[in-house]
């Protein structure tokens, strides 16, 4: 127990995929017998040539799976291209039906599949999730051993961090609200779950849970102190900490956030990866980038310090942003594939974890990253000096101008680190992988229900059409812009198997060591500098 206590807010290293391209040769034409005869013999000794290296480089991807990074202990796994595109996309749609809800508010009849595909999606076996997954078997530990009775889910709705309760029956959502979030994080994260259960129809079982919508998690593990204790109330929310019991939950974001124009994640996505594009990481500027609100936190402010002066430059660029004057002025100056400019950016926490993670960890930038104290669903397998920087608390400004003074002398080692990060982002958080992880958190958390839910007597009805067809504006565009149009095809990765505690104890001297290892190279690097002045 003390082990996985210890080891929550602790990452584990990921794969990152190398894809491998085959292409075939075309013989050219030739008009002479004798010209043509040669031109077999050479096509067929380039043929076998070509399968000799071919066959080399597929038993370097099957049979030798690993190759190491520029860091002891980091390892890289290798896919072939195909592994996610031999399953083929399903065309089978069900466009939104908005014909009465209008009128009636009431979601359309016997619609939509109830369940989909009827047998096996094919015959080819799924790819193993992220490792990330593997949080999940962590998060819900707690509940191990007693399960989830009906009076912890009521003790979590008595909360005063209690949003909404979400009610699935027989693939339907019924939902019970008891305040509103702020701004639409409530009505996008119900959004996300319709998605889900548009995409696997049949799939999601029935479960009672109750959501949270605020930057910190809310079930203080202190007032659960003992083993034979009572069990903690279950409560999802958008992040945890070493110090709570919630549930951690893929946010509202990835579907869209119109109060700052900040879309869906699919099509966000596509933007970053160009934006990545439109200039290279050494012809990028040399120093660390970071925009947003400084006035959530303390230690935001304390980041403006660290911007340049007079008499003292820490290779910062900070700029504090004024969301208010952004949509006066259309946002024209927040758009964030236009934020890969420089060759470091800053992820700091706001009031709790922030949403920009990701946005920023897409930019082949290296990512200085401040001490966290918050995580969220999938940064608990991202390793320092792998995907990050990591950045001191306490110093920052010391901290940051150090670690851009790495980079800029150890530039490829640099570049990696970004890349690493970046591919981290593109390949291992597609809004499949968030789809997966939400219906496998959501299948174990159903196993352990102890009692079969049932309708609240307060809840109505959720579906797409009562969301989707009365919004306006960007509520509405996100909406579409992110909606499951059809059953998926493709089944969903193979859930991983929990950690062992040496694989968490793993976690953990890795995360230190790496930590150690940069907190040394910056002590040396500052007592060298005080001694030439």
């Amino acid at each position: 127990m003390m082990i996985r206590e210890q080891v929550e807010n602790y990452l584990k290293g990921s794969r990152l995929y190398r894809y491998f391209t085959e292409s075939i040769l075309v013989p050219w034409q030739a008009k002479s017998t004798l010209v043509k005869a040669l031109q077999a013999i050479l096509f067929f000794t380039v043929l076998c040539i070509t399968a000799f290296f071919c066959v080399t480089i597929l038993q370097s991807i099957t049979g030798n799976s690993t190759q190491k990074s520029i860091f002891a202990g980091i390892t890289f796994h290798k896919y072939p291209r195909d592994t996610m595109t031999k399953f083929h996309t399903n065309k089978t749609q069900f466009p939104l039906n908005c014909s009465n809800v209008n009128i009636t508010k009431t979601c359309p009849l016997n619609y939509y599949p109830s369940k989909y595909p009827p047998t096996n999606f094919n015959q080819n076996p799924p790819p193993n999730c992220p490792d990330y997954f593997r949080w999940i078997h962590e998060d819900l530990w707690p509940w191990r051993e007693t399960g989830i009775t009906v009076e912890m889910v009521e003790a979590a709705k008595a909360m005063n961090s209690a949003v909404f309760r979400l009610v699935i029956v027989n693939g339907t959502a019924y939902m019970e609200t008891y305040r509103r979030s702020f701004q639409t994080r409530d009505i996008f994260s119900q959004w996300g779950i319709l998605q889900l259960l548009r995409r696997y129809p049949g799939q999601v079982p029935d479960l009672d849970l109750i959501f949270t919508c605020g930057d910190r998690p809310s079930v203080v593990k202190e007032f659960y102190p003992k083993p034979n204790a009572k069990a903690p109330p279950p409560v999802f929310s958008y992040d945890g900490d070493d110090s709570t019991f919630d549930i951690v939950f893929p946010d509202w974001s990835f579907w869209g956030w119109p109060e700052i124009n900040i879309k869906p994640w699919e099509p966000l996505s596509k933007d970053l990866r160009k934006g990545n594009e439109k200039r290279k990481w050494k012809k990028r500027e040399p120093y660390a980038f970071w925009k947003g609100n400084p006035h959530v936190s303390a230690s935001r402010v304390d980041l403006l310090k660290c911007n340049a002066k007079d008499n003292q430059d820490w290779n910062l660029r900070a700029y504090a942003q004024d969301w208010n004057q952004e949509q006066r002025h259309g946002f024209k100056n927040s758009n964030l594939g236009d934020q890969c400019q420089h060759r470091y950016k800053i992820y700091i926490e706001g009031i709790g974890w922030s949403v920009s993670e990701k946005y920023i960890l897409a930019c082949d930038s290296v990512t200085l990253l401040v001490k966290q104290h918050y995580y969220d669903f999938f940064t608990r397998s991202l390793m320092p000096l792998q995907h990050y920087w990591p950045i001191r608390e306490d110093t920052k400004c010391r901290s940051i101008k150090y670690g851009v003074e790495w980079g800029n002398s150890h530039q490829q080692k640099a570049q990696a680190i970004g890349k690493a990060g970046s591919r981290f982002i593109q390949e291992e958080l597609t809004m499949k992988y968030v789809y997966d992880y939400m219906l496998h958190l959501l299948t174990e958390y159903a196993k352990l229900l102890t009692y079969k839910p049932s309708i609240p007597p307060k809840a109505v009805e959720l579906c797409s059409e009562t969301m989707a067809c009365p919004a306006e504006g960007l509520v509405k565009k996100y909406m579409m812009d992110s909606i499951s149009t059809g059953p998926s095809d493709v089944p969903p990765c193979t859930m991983p198997p929990p950690y062992d505690p040496a694989a968490l104890h793993s976690i953990v001297q890795r995360k230190e060591d790496s930590r150690k290892q940069v907190e040394e190279w910056e002590k040396h690097y500052w007592d060298t500098q005080n001694k030439q002045t």
